[in-house]
C-alpha cells in the first residue's frame, strides 16, 4: 500500500516525518511506500500538488494533516478527523446575506462529487479507524475574522474547524477515486485574530501524536485499509 503524506507547510508535519526517517518498526516507512508532499498554503496550490503527484505516483490513500482554527472554545489541540467539507467562501454577498453558486442556481448541489453541496469522504471505515471524533469542515481563502460571517459559516453548515487546503484535498480524492482522510488540530479558536490565544506548539504536538498512531495502525491493519480503500462505504 502507498501512502501519501500530504500538508500545506513542513512544520506542522515535522515530527511525523522524523518519525518516519528514524522509524523501523513499520513495514512501509520505506520511500516507495510511504512519501510525503508539501503542497503550499491554500486550494489552488494544494489541487495543483496533488493532481501533479498522482500523475506522477498515484498513491492508494491521502492523508492530509494540518493546523486549523476552530469554531468551539476551549479546545486546543484537540484533533478531528474531517468527514466532510464546505467551500464557504465561494460565492456572493447579495441582498445583505452570503449566497453559494448552490443558492443562486448556477451549481448543482448534488453533482458529484458534491452531496447536498458538500464534499463528503465515503470512507467510513477509514474515518472509523482513526479513532477520531469525525466533523465537519470549511476551507476558505481568508481566515475568518467577521463576526457576522463567522455566525453565517456557524449556522449554515455546523462545521467545527476551518482550514484553507481541506477542500482540494476532498475534491482531488472524490474526483480521482482515491481514498483520504484528513486530520485537522486546532490552533485557535475562529475570531479575533490574537495570536497571543494560539497554542500551535501545542496543536502540532497532538497532530504528530495522532498521525504517528494512525500511521502505525495503518501498518497493522494494511489488508483491511485495502479492502476499505477499494471499497468507500
Amino acid at each position: 500500500m502507498h501512502i501519501l503524506l500530504a500538508a500545506a507547510t513542513k512544520f506542522e508535519i515535522q515530527p511525523a516525518i522524523d518519525f518516519l526517517l528514524e522509524s523501523r518498526t513499520l513495514s512501509f516507512s520505506a520511500p516507495d511506500l510511504i512519501s510525503t508532499l508539501i503542497t503550499g498554503i491554500g486550494t489552488l496550490p494544494t489541487t495543483w500538488s496533488l493532481m501533479r503527484q498522482i500523475d506522477r505516483n498515484r498513491p492508494d490513500l491521502i492523508i492530509q494533516a494540518g493546523i486549523a482554527g476552530c469554531f468551539s472554545k476551549n479546545r486546543h489541540g484537540d484533533v478531528f478527523a474531517v468527514r466532510d467539507e464546505t467551500l464557504a467562501d465561494l460565492g456572493v454577498r447579495e441582498d445583505q446575506q452570503f449566497k453559494t453558486p448552490f443558492d443562486l442556481g448556477l451549481a448543482d448541489p448534488d453533482q458529484p462529487p458534491f452531496t447536498a453541496g458538500r464534499l463528503i469522504n465515503p470512507y467510513q471505515t477509514l474515518l472509523t479507524l482513526t479513532g477520531l471524533e469525525p466533523v465537519s469542515a470549511i476551507t476558505v481563502n481568508e481566515i475568518s475574522t467577521n463576526p457576522d460571517r463567522i455566525d453565517w459559516y456557524r449556522t449554515r453548515t455546523g462545521a467545527a474547524v476551518e482550514s484553507m487546503e481541506g477542500g482540494a484535498l476532498h475534491y482531488v480524492g472524490l474526483r480521482e477515486r482515491t481514498a483520504f482522510l484528513q486530520l485537522r488540530s486546532v490552533s485557535n479558536q475562529i475570531g479575533t485574530r490574537d495570536k497571543s490565544k494560539w497554542n500551535i506548539p501545542l496543536a502540532i504536538q497532538r497532530l504528530n501524536e495522532e498521525l504517528i498512531r494512525l500511521l502505525k495502525e495503518l501498518d497493522h491493519n494494511d489488508t483491511t485499509i485495502l479492502n476499505a480503500v477499494n471499497n468507500a462505504t
